[in-house]
């Protein structure tokens, strides 16, 4: 495919966990000691998804996040252990999540050259999902703050949502190009509202969010690293 001309967009939005920074990883990270924690109860397999299925039930009560990640663990532990339930164990469960809350922010490589040197010629805004103040304390913490004109956290990305965000950016969606990891919450709304994506694939990705990466669209764009942007626009 040709390189975007700049004057086709206004606007360019990246999504934030494991687009800009490691984020799933942690999560995976919990989940194995939630599965040790668990062993006698079950292999890690069975373990793993009991708590997708408790992930997934959840969602419309408690959204995408840190917390509600933590929350579906202690359901989920309950559910198998039953009566052997402790207070003690309920606070280890606890004590994992506040260690995922306050997880080390580490960029993924390049990022912050890239946006600098985006940030001079082009809108930049970050569309990302979950937890309001968890995605507020990673944003403060990565120190990208300054690179972006606006900040969208959604509860979820679905096209309503994108919608939304268009309308608060007085932007038509045929003018931004939208970055990210998940084929399914990044790209394929976007494309559906008539704007540009841009695949970037992270090694770990959560079930939920796994589609199909082999889709062809005129609109879409598939890189391996975020160094290759300079492959579809100039900056």
């Amino acid at each position: 495919m040709q390189k975007l001309n700049a004057t086709n967009l206004d606007i360019i939005a990246f999504d934030a966990d494991d687009t800009l920074w490691v984020n799933e990883t942690f999560y995976r990270n919990m989940e194995n000691k939630f599965c040790d924690f668990l062993s006698d109860f079950g292999t890690p397999a069975y373990i793993s998804a009991e708590l997708f299925k408790t992930e997934v039930a959840n969602l419309s009560l408690y959204g995408f996040g840190a917390k509600a990640f933590v929350l579906s663990n202690i359901e989920t532990f309950i559910r198998i252990a039953g009566n052997k339930t402790t207070p003690a164990q309920i606070q280890k469960i606890l004590d994992l999540g506040k260690e995922l809350v306050d997880m080390p922010m580490e960029l993924l490589d390049g990022v912050n050259e890239v946006l600098q040197k985006l940030s001079s010629k082009y809108k930049l805004v970050v569309a990302t999902k979950g937890d309001l103040l968890d995605q507020e304390r990673k944003l403060r913490k990565s120190g990208l703050e300054k690179y972006f004109h606006h900040i969208e956290i959604m509860s979820d990305k679905k096209t309503s949502d994108y919608e939304k965000m268009f309308d608060r950016l007085s932007c038509d969606p045929s003018k931004l190009m939208m970055i990210g990891n998940s084929m399914k919450s990044d790209i394929m709304p976007i494309l559906e509202l008539g704007g540009y994506g841009v695949y970037v694939p992270f090694h770990t990705v959560w079930a939920h969010e796994v589609a199909d990466d082999k889709i062809e669209h005129p609109r879409l764009y598939k890189i391996n690293h975020i160094t290759e942007l300079s492959s579809i626009i100039d900056y």
